[in-house]
């Protein structure tokens, strides 16, 4: 079928201050040494190709001493233009969260500081009208219900088990909102079977992706709801998505993995 892009805000961080000095997710290795020059190059492209394509992208100023802020998708969850803050589970994060909300802030969004654990639009993905929400490893089911009476939008909370897709952008991606052929990829594996089976419910045509092209966090990926930038690793992932009518991109985010993040982790979308 054909597929249609449509024009996307988004906010990013540069990796200015990038290394692995911790370990918080199974990707992380702080004995392994980081490039951050070359973090920085391959944001560049990242940021280089949305703009090629037309979106907007905003930057916010990376901070010394948290070289995760490159990950600004955790950062917040922005819908209809509200923002619902990122309160990090991890000590080394949790300076993020304000920082964060207080951009939003300044750019005149209305903001609502969470009281409730989660990890920003790392485990809130927006898709149509409704918001999945994942669990099990840093978001608490908690945060899916304040988010509900924020947003007022249906709020579909599914249980991750697998602590390398230890959040919902790594084991699952949005490729097309609208209501009329709405389209998700997603591993099974990463979930649990009663979250299995919600999804297979709710998107009986969504794209099972396999264990090979997940482990190269191939689902940590962007959509405008026709391109979509993919780790290029994920050879399979793209085939599937040639198949199903969306134009694969790849984009090298190989560096920036080495702390658990891809393209979709570096991409904040603002939905004003």
């Amino acid at each position: 079928m054909s597929r249609t892009s449509t024009p996307r805000r988004y906010l990013m961080c540069r990796p200015t201050h990038f290394e692995v000095t911790y370990e918080i997710n199974p990707w992380m290795n702080s004995q392994v040494a980081t490039d951050t020059a070359l973090a920085v190059r391959q944001w560049e492209t990242l940021r280089e190709t949305y703009l090629a394509w037309g979106h907007t992208v905003e930057l916010i100023e990376p901070a010394p001493g948290l070289p995760d802020m490159v990950y600004a998708a955790n950062g917040a969850t922005v819908v209809d233009g509200l923002v619902y803050s990122a309160r990090f589970r991890h000590p080394e994060r949790q300076p993020e969260g304000p920082l964060y909300q207080k951009w939003f802030a300044d750019a005149g969004f209305v903001t609502q500081t969470a009281a409730e654990v989660n990890e920003g639009e790392g485990d809130m993905l927006v898709m149509g009208d409704v918001i999945l929400a994942g669990t099990g490893f840093r978001t608490e089911p908690a945060a899916h219900r304040e988010l509900a009476e924020f947003t007022g939008r249906e709020v579909v909370t599914l249980e991750l088990v697998n602590p390398r897709f230890y959040h919902l952008d790594t084991a699952l991606a949005v490729l097309d909102e609208d209501p009329a052929h709405p389209m998700i990829a997603y591993h099974p594996d990463a979930f649990s079977p009663a979250s299995q089976a919600e999804l297979a419910r709710r998107y009986p045509d969504g794209i099972r992706v396999s264990a090979e092209d997940a482990a190269h966090l191939g689902l940590n990926a962007v959509s405008d709801g026709r391109r979509v930038v993919v780790a290029p690793q994920a050879t399979g992932f793209a085939e599937q998505l040639r198949a199903a009518g969306f134009e694969p991109h790849p984009v090298d985010t190989s560096e920036l993995l080495k702390g658990g993040g891809g393209a979709k982790c570096c991409t904040l979308e603002v939905r004003a």
